[in-house]
């Protein structure tokens, strides 16, 4: 296994980190962990080197937590830095901090968290936690022990990262990063700016969910058959990530026995600045035959926004471009009938056309609605 400096902090970190969000389960409802299965994966990672452990308040319905309690007995958890997240969206009041904090020790069986983040850092959310005195409550929670280290996962654009990560002296931030996400949210440049203050960068989705990892479509296949070196496309995806120097460690979500081993694996060789120049340009071109793949050029600026009928246009033509992206219909079929409101659906449109009057690119936007409806939402 290879190791990092935390940052700043003299101490380092696993480069793969074990993320608790997608554990093994039964009877196809999350909320029900294979206990049995799921300790096993955590403490297999940890004997083999893993010693960073991520998980949250709301993970598996908020079962997460109490099986990372009973993973890390026996002696695990003085083996691990341990990460867990302040459900920020619950918290109404000053005191709700301190409530749900201490829920989270007492479920996760332990006296401290090594990593306390404030989940899923957002601009409205941030301005109701600065409203609350949030930076008085870290301070208490570090001074009181409970908590280590503190720092905050992120879903925004990438000047309210940059706001955020200049307004407190943080010790580490995750976010988002992968070969196709450089510049969504807080992508490269907020990558380099963290690493830039000595904050810690810790990296969620680097396989894109599992996109970048399962099926590839043929089209993206036959490029990387063509590599010298014979890699998985998940192997592909975590040494591009682990040859940014910047990047302290990646959480992976592992719900199979074959994934942890597979990880550690490709974790025990990952070095920074690692990948040769021919091995980058092979990725960039993997990265262009997926967007070779989009089936609507919509640049989600929204000008078409709103809809007088309640259609979220960009949203339909994200779920279409990457079902076909990631070669995954069925997939993006689920999201689309069970994750937008009916009201948010493409079949709502009532072709008015306004939106194609002011559409940048042109796109012939009641046609395209028309499409995704017919592919996403007919099987």
């Amino acid at each position: 296994m290879q190791y990092r400096k935390f940052g700043k902090l003299d101490f380092e970190v696993s480069v793969l980190g074990f993320g608790c969000m997608r554990l093994p389960f039964l009877d196809g409802d999350d909320s029900k962990i294979n206990e049995d299965e799921a300790i096993k994966l955590v403490r297999y990672a940890i004997d083999n080197g893993v010693n960073y452990v991520d998980t949250a308040y709301p993970y598996h319905k908020g079962n997460s937590e109490i099986l990372v309690g009973k993973a890390l007995k026996d002696g695990y958890r003085e083996k691990v830095n341990l990460a867990t997240k302040c459900p920020v969206w619950l918290v109404k009041s000053y005191d709700d901090f301190d409530k749900y904090l201490d829920e989270q020790l007492d479920k996760l069986q332990t006296d401290h968290i090594d990593m306390y983040l404030l989940h899923a850092l957002s601009r409205d959310r941030w301005e109701d936690l600065k409203k609350l005195n949030v930076f008085k409550f870290l301070e208490e929670a570090v001074q009181s022990g409970r908590v280590k280290y503190v720092g905050f996962s992120f879903h925004d654009e990438l000047p309210v990262f940059k706001e955020i990560v200049n307004s407190y002296d943080w010790d580490f931030c995750q976010i988002q990063y992968n070969y196709m996400d450089t510049d969504y949210q807080a992508g490269k440049e907020g990558l380099e700016l963290a690493a830039s203050k000595g904050m810690a960068v810790i990296v969620m989705e680097p396989l894109k969910g599992g996109k970048l990892a399962k099926n590839p479509p043929e089209e993206v296949q036959s490029i990387w058959n063509t590599s010298k070196t014979k890699r998985t496309a998940a192997d592909w995806a975590l040494r591009w990530i682990w040859n940014r120097e910047e990047v302290t460690l990646l959480l992976s979500g592992m719900g199979a026995m074959d994934q942890v081993v597979e990880n550690i694996n490709i974790a025990d060789t990952s070095l920074p600045n690692s990948l040769t120049d021919e091995e980058l340009m092979l990725i960039d071109n993997v990265k262009d035959k997926y967007n070779e793949l989009i089936k609507v050029n919509c640049t989600a600026c929204n000008y078409c926004m709103p809809c007088p009928f309640g259609v979220n246009i960009p949203r339909n033509f994200a779920l279409l471009n990457e079902s076909s992206m990631y070669n995954d219909v069925k997939g993006y079929s689920h999201a689309y009938k069970n994750f937008m409101s009916e009201s948010d659906r493409a079949n709502q449109c009532k072709e008015c056309g306004l939106c194609e009057t002011k559409c940048p690119q042109n796109l012939p936007i009641r046609h395209h609605l028309k499409e995704v409806h017919t592919v996403l939402g007919c099987i």
